[in-house]
């Protein structure tokens, strides 16, 4: 008798890659995110300057009445849009990305206080960026995707051919200039996030032992391969 052939099933193969994730690495990603969107929190409350994104989130924010982790999540909508043409891969960290970063920002601006006193100013602006830095190492050190700004930079560097240094650095200054526009905050704060974002990530990533990838693809894909007949796989 002739078999027939197996059907993929691309939703046992999403549901197979999802369980196969470790304890540890969903807790270093759900950690790791919180801790990004606690630290943009202190950031937006020191009131000194943010990072490019958070300042153009945050001058939408004056424009529409929307809180500032809102317009994060809406904005992120049509970056991954734009990963489409550029083929990027999306994985089950970018989408948690999207929705835990602007969730969290807007839960810690409710209670969060805000000082007026410069130096206590300068302390919440300088561990904002710490602790962004540690959510970003944890969260990227899981290889479970990347959020929607930083694959858009590698998709432009793919297609372009210019160099990733390059690319962030177009973005970026595009996005700062569209912020500053819009009457996002800018100032020492965002100086510092750019001067020391990257080391304390450098430091996350080795207390963790690892060295970042070259491949920019996600370890675990939203996008999975279907199931083939012959796989092995325990139903």
């Amino acid at each position: 008798m002739k078999l027939q052939r197996t059907q993929p099933n691309r939703v046992l193969s999403l549901r197979d890659n999802l369980a196969a994730i470790s304890a540890q690495r969903w807790l270093r990603l759900m950690g790791g995110l919180v801790c990004f969107g606690f630290g943009i929190a202190m950031m937006v409350q020191a009131g000194l300057g943010l990072g490019p994104w958070e300042s153009l989130n945050q001058g939408i924010s004056f424009h529409v009445g929307l809180p500032i982790g809102t317009i994060s999540i809406l904005l992120g909508v049509p970056i991954l849009g734009l990963w489409l043409p550029l083929g990027e891969r999306i994985g089950v960290g970018t989408l948690l990305n999207v929705v835990c970063i602007g969730t969290v920002t807007n839960l810690s601006l409710l209670f969060l206080p805000r000082f007026s006193v410069l130096l206590l100013q300068l302390a919440q602006m300088a561990l904002g960026i710490v602790i962004i830095g540690i959510g970003s190492g944890l969260y990227l050190s899981t290889r479970l995707g990347a959020g929607p700004r930083d694959g858009l930079m590698m998709g432009l560097s793919r297609r372009t051919g210019w160099s990733v240094r390059a690319t962030r650095t177009a973005i970026e200054l595009t996005v700062l200039a569209a912020a500053w526009l819009l009457g996002g905050t800018i100032g020492i704060g965002t100086l510092a996030f750019a001067l020391g974002i990257g080391p304390v990530v450098q430091l996350v990533f080795g207390v963790l032992g690892m060295r970042p990838k070259r491949s920019h693809e996600p370890a675990v894909k939203l996008q999975t391969a279907p199931v083939a007949a012959e796989a092995n796989y325990d139903v």
